[in-house]
């Protein structure tokens, strides 16, 4: 296909030079404009509409970019650019505007020669429509088949959707998979995070995502991840598809970027209680407080890399993960830490990790990484700069089941005076000591109530009682109810809860 080029450089010498190299090469082409300066340009794009422009990157200006990149999505030529500056912005900028090449000057006339030929190929697989602004359709379907629940011949399409770890490269993943020969594809459409590619047959599909697959990773170095919908339900239209695609795709938080998973039917997350329960919260403390990264590697590695489906709901993971980092802001408190601004911003980025990373492992090794800075840094802080009655406290929640725990253990912890130490905990938290003890030990003994089978004597015993009827007693006091009272009247409450739903 000859087509129409344009080629625009500001450089007398070079312009002429590439246009020479064009009509000297095997390329039937006779339709050749030049242009000097990017207004220029315009004004011959516009009345020419040329099938292929080769343009100096260097000649557009930032106030100019914005009506340059419409015009090349608009009408879609193939394009060429060329730059004096090799740098990583014009590399982002060629692939932005998904340019053929992008050739660095001095020019090398074999390297222009080879780009003219890519494009002439390149423009002689183009389809005719191309380079036409068109709705959001291809063929018989349109995007909102995908969004919107109707009844269409959709039906018997198959999904398959890909997503790339960067939605910055959603664009480019598009055109990459409209280029790339599926057979039997019917249309191919790009959502925010990901693109969808519609078939009418699974045979070999899953082969040829993983051919895609591999050559994506060679051009482009970046990871992908791909669910093909194989179902043949012909009740299940292609909306509810689709939104069984994008849950499947929630998969990858636990498996990782580049494969392809197939599946039939809607995947189903099993439910966790996402937060730390008082044990695992005391496990934790101790933890930290005696700086044992091993058994915190242990922990989070048994709890999250060694799941197996059925997986729990991704968002109830997070949850459960920023219940553990709320046990680490507190130990960062107890020793200062929370002071330092560079531990500030990587406790941020770390609670960022957890809400938005899309690879769970990649969560839990910032999180390790980050607590073993914060014993390094606990270690370098001296022992009176630490908050006594943050580590007062984190000792009485994990020894509280002593039933001979006094005042004067957590004060020597602490290395205060007894009552100094008593009189920081009244200013601090408006209670007394005893009364901050009883709270606590009353928190463990509702939970072990309402979770356990275990007798109101060992619930006495586990919570630092060594009499049952003062534990009673002092529940009674506390709560209004007895401990047996307490237990019947949640168990009548979840039994109520049940039958409503």
């Amino acid at each position: 296909m000859e087509g129409k080029w344009l080629i625009a450089d500001r450089d007398l010498n070079e312009r002429e030079g590439l246009k020479w190299l064009l009509k000297t090469s095997s390329i039937p082409v006779t339709n050749i404009g030049v242009a000097s300066n990017y207004r220029e340009f315009v004004v011959r794009f516009e009345q020419e509409r040329p099938d292929v422009v080769l343009i100096e990157l260097d000649m557009i200006s930032k106030e100019d970019w914005s009506t340059f990149r419409d015009l090349i999505h608009i009408y879609n030529p193939v394009l060429l650019l060329t730059s004096a500056e090799g740098t990583f912005e014009k590399a982002r900028l060629a692939i932005d505007m998904q340019a053929l090449d992008l050739m660095i000057k001095p020019l090398a006339p074999t390297k222009v020669t080879s780009a003219f030929h890519k494009a002439s190929r390149k423009l002689g697989t183009k389809n005719p429509a191309d380079g036409i602004l068109i709705p959001n359709t291809y063929k018989d379907i349109s995007y909102e088949a995908l969004f919107i629940s109707q009844p269409s011949d959709s039906a018997n399409f198959h999904i398959a959707a890909f997503q790339t770890e960067s939605n910055g490269k959603i664009k480019s993943l598009h055109s990459f998979l409209k280029e790339f020969p599926f057979k039997g594809v019917q249309g191919i459409f790009a959502i925010d995070d990901m693109v969808v590619s519609l078939f009418k047959e699974t045979g070999h599909l899953t082969e040829q995502c993983q051919k895609a697959m591999r050559k994506w990773e060679e051009e482009f170095s970046d990871p992908l991840a791909i669910v093909v919908h194989k179902g043949n339900s012909v009740a299940m239209g292609l909306n509810q598809k689709y939104l069984q695609a994008r849950k499947m795709l929630d998969f990858t938080y636990y498996k990782g970027y580049r494969q392809v998973v197939e599946f039939e039917q809607s995947p189903e997350w099993i439910h966790i209680d996402p937060f730390l329960a008082p044990p695992e919260q005391r496990v934790w403390v101790d933890m930290l407080t005696n700086a044992d990264l091993e058994k915190i590697k242990k922990w989070l590695y048994e709890e999250f890399l060694q799941l197996q489906e059925p997986f729990p709901d991704p968002g109830l993971v997070r949850i459960q993960l920023t219940s553990i980092l709320a046990q680490v802001r507190r130990f960062m408190k107890t020793n200062n830490l929370d002071e330092s601004q560079s531990y500030e911003l990587e406790y941020r980025y770390i609670f960022n990790s957890i809400l938005y990373d899309k690879v769970l492992y990649r969560t839990v090794q910032n999180l390790i990484l980050f607590i073993q800075k914060l014993f390094i840094g606990a270690a370098n802080s001296t022992r009176h700069k630490q908050d006594p009655i943050e580590r007062g406290i984190s000792f009485m929640e994990t020894h509280f089941s002593n039933s001979s725990l006094r005042l004067e253990d957590v004060a020597l912890y602490v290395d205060r005076n007894p009552s100094y130490f008593s009189h920081m905990i009244n200013t601090k938290t408006g209670s007394s000591f005893t009364e901050l003890l009883t709270a606590i030990r009353m928190k463990e003994a509702k939970r072990l109530l309402i979770e356990t089978n275990k007798s109101i004597n060992e619930i006495s015993n586990l919570t630092g009682y060594q009499n049952s009827n003062y534990f009673s007693r002092m529940f009674k006091e506390l709560t209004g109810t007895s401990p047996r009272e307490f237990r019947m009247n949640k168990v009548k409450m979840f039994k109520s809860e049940k039958e409503t739903d």
